[in-house]
């Protein structure tokens, strides 16, 4: 599974939604429920699943689920 279809499956999980499809210009305004709180609970099972760790000035800045993925590449190569 590649990052992308590893984030999908974390978003159908927490906004309880089997239809989510990601693209890359996915942003919060895409997605009906996706809020402060869910933003919070999405970066808490990225980090698990993944086993890696976000500053918060890296979170503040994503605009898109692109951004996302490049990040999530970017702290699992170093």
């Amino acid at each position: 599974m590649n990052i992308k279809e590893t984030l999908e499956k974390i978003f159908r999980d927490v906004f309880e939604d089997e239809d989510i499809i990601l693209t890359e210009s996915t942003t919060a305004e895409d997605i009906e429920d996706w809020d402060s709180l869910t933003h919070i609970q999405l970066i808490e099972e990225i980090e698990q699943e993944f086993k890696i760790k976000f500053t918060l000035q890296e979170i503040t800045g994503l605009k898109n689920v692109g951004e996302f993925i490049t990040l999530v590449e970017r702290k699992l190569s170093n």
